[in-house]
Formats: structure tokens, C-alpha cells, sequence
């Protein structure tokens, strides 16, 4: 049984290159394998191309509201890729601090360290 929806694929497949850089996107593409090839494109069109492919939220929103529950979860490495997405995306630095905070306050200190060590890290790249 195929569910793959090519086009909503390739929606996904342009706003994901859109947030993260078409590089990261395609170096991630191509290192999948045909154990993970199937994920790496169901996400695709799922979480970039179903879950974002709408105007019904604009990027810099969503971008916020991914820091707020990826932070949420503690996935790190994911915080790390889509805080640099939404700098892309227009998120300020303030916005990010003042995101951090709202982690911390709902999630813990512990967790809002965590984010502002990896923000840190992010916004000194740029």
C-alpha cells in the first residue's frame, strides 16, 4: 500500500528548504537511507507540507510556536535547527529570549538553561 502524496511531498519539500536551508535539507535527504528514506519523506510532506503548508498561520508564528514546544519536549537538537529556522523566519532575538521564558516558567528552569545554551550558540553563529 503507497500513501505517498507527492505533491504534498513537494510542498513540504520547498517550505522545509524555506525554514531550515536548502542545504541542511537536502544533506539530510540524501544521507537517508532506505531504512529511514521513508520517514525522512512522510515527514516531509506531513509535518512540512500538511502541517505548514497552509497561510492560515504564518511562518514567524509557527517558527515561534515550534521553539515553544520543541523546548517544551527538551529535543534539544531539534530546538537547535528550528531556532535557526526561525531566525529565518523573522523571529528576533528578544522574541527568542522572551520564548525561553515562557519554557522555563511552564517547563522548568532547568529546561529554559538548556534553551538559552543552545540559543546562545545559535545566535552567535550569525
Amino acid at each position: 500500500m503507497n500513501i505517498f502524496d507527492e505533491d504534498l511531498f513537494l510542498k513540504g519539500l520547498a517550505q522545509r528548504k524555506a525554514t531550515l536551508g536548502a542545504e541542511y535539507v537536502e544533506k539530510n535527504l540524501a544521507a537517508a537511507d532506505e531504512f529511514s528514506r521513508p520517514f525522512q519523506e512522510a515527514m516531509t510532506a506531513w509535518c512540512w507540507g500538511f502541517g505548514w503548508g497552509d497561510d492560515v498561520i504564518d511562518a514567524k508564528t509557527r517558527s515561534m510556536m515550534n521553539l515553544a514546544m520543541i523546548g517544551a519536549l527538551g529535543k534539544m537538537s531539534e530546538w537547535e535547527i528550528h531556532c535557526r529556522g526561525a531566525i529565518t523566519n523573522g523571529v528576533s532575538q528578544e522574541e527568542i529570549r522572551a520564548i525561553i521564558h515562557v519554557v522555563a516558567i511552564y517547563c522548568g528552569v532547568p529546561q529554559g538553561l538548556e534553551c538559552f545554551r543552545v540559543a546562545r550558540r545559535v545566535l552567535d553563529e550569525g
